[in-house]
């Protein structure tokens, strides 16, 4: 029925490119190969995910699914295996689908990137891939998502579903393409310098262990940390890291027996960071700002519809309230022409953006028509 939706909407017509989100209580093999079957796409990407949504339809234990069919786009996509062992290996077999200097009638780059999160080395993936296209390409995306479980997450090309892996499909456009990039929260903390971590370990905090430093701040703040089950505090009070423009957000998952807290991203040494604050209607705004700002990189051109990429911590934090996200994210864009999946992390590289991975952060890419 999926199938036949999607070519009911293309008026029966081939799409150049299927993009695919399913929760991990999908068999993805039999998903794909459907799909591919009755669509028969010119590229099938997608990855798995922590929620999907299709306008403001969301569910748990589903599939969305973007079809795009245009003259204005090309599309072409890549694989890299063995993110775990050899990020570099990964990141050298997924370089080649880059392709922008052999279309010049072609000017507006972009790359939508899905990467097993769990495996790591996003940030410096992200950072490589600028250096090597020469900071040609907008890249946005995510981590590919298991429901919360966080044990394993897929990433799909045609009808294959791979892990320990990254994705890329290539998009190379005749009219600009739009990318906004928004969080909403806020320092709720006064500065603290990160004393010690390792990799997404948050050891300490100035000086102090980062388990300390979270029950000073939940007493300062009259809430309460159980050192038994921290992740409800966690998903209202994640880290975000002082970029001199910005703040980029780490979510704390896990406390450890050290009393380290364990991040689902890298939190630097010697960074400065707060305890960030936010709240429902902060969210919403954020995705709207967001929208918006997705909208306006169009540069006046007409909207055929748009990808969002947001966190499983957002999704986990509202409850609820995540539907009035996604139905900013409609009103502003003036549709509810968009699809997308919560997200283990987003990614967001481009030209006046937060650049790189992060966490519990709306990204819309909006695509011209």
């Amino acid at each position: 029925m999926l199938a036949d939706s999607l070519l009911e909407k293309l008026d029966g017509g081939r799409p150049d490119v299927l993009i695919v989100f399913a929760s991990p209580e999908i068999d993805y093999h039999p998903l794909l190969a459907a799909l591919e079957a009755a669509c028969r796409p010119h590229v099938l990407v997608g990855c798995s995910s922590a929620g999907e949504f299709s306008g403001c339809a969301t569910g748990d234990g589903s599939v969305s699914v973007m079809a795009i069919r245009t003259d204005e786009i090309l599309f072409r996509a890549g694989l890299g295996t063995g993110l775990r062992q050899d990020f570099s290996g990964a990141l050298e077999q997924v370089m080649p689908v880059f392709t922008g200097s052999d279309h010049p009638d072609f000017p507006y780059r972009s790359a939508l990137v899905l990467t097993d999160a769990l495996a790591g080395y996003v940030d410096e993936i992200i950072h490589e891939m600028m250096l090597r296209t020469g900071g040609t390409y907008q890249l946005f995306g995510g981590g590919a998502a298991d429901d919360a479980r966080f044990r394993q997450t897929h990433v799909f090309i045609g009808t294959e579903a791979h892990t320990d892996a990254i994705v890329v499909l290539e998009m190379l456009s005749k009219k600009p393409i739009g990318l906004g990039v928004r969080h909403g929260w806020r320092p709720g903390s006064p500065p603290l310098r990160v004393t010690e971590a390792q990799g997404t370990r948050l050891v300490s905090l100035n000086a102090t262990s980062a388990v300390e430093a979270f029950e000073e701040h939940a007493q300062a703040t009259g809430q309460t940390f159980n050192r038994a089950d921290p992740l409800p505090f966690f998903l209202h009070n994640v880290i975000g890291i002082d970029t001199g423009d910005g703040y980029k957000l780490r979510v704390p998952l896990a406390l450890d027996d050290d009393g380290s807290i364990s991040c689902a991203a890298e939190v630097p040494v010697g960074a400065t960071v707060h305890i960030m604050v936010a709240d429902a209607a902060s969210a919403c705004d954020a995705a709207r700002e967001a929208a918006q700002a997705a909208l306006a990189g169009l540069d006046g051109g007409e909207h055929a519809g748009s990808l969002l990429f947001d966190c499983a911590a957002t999704r986990l934090r509202l409850g609820r309230g995540f539907d009035d996200e996604l139905k900013a994210v409609g009103e502003a864009l003036g549709s509810e022409n968009f699809a997308g999946c919560n997200t283990y992390g987003q990614i967001a590289r481009s030209t006046g953006q937060f650049s790189g991975f992060h966490n519990c952060t709306a990204v819309v890419c909006a695509i011209p028509r």
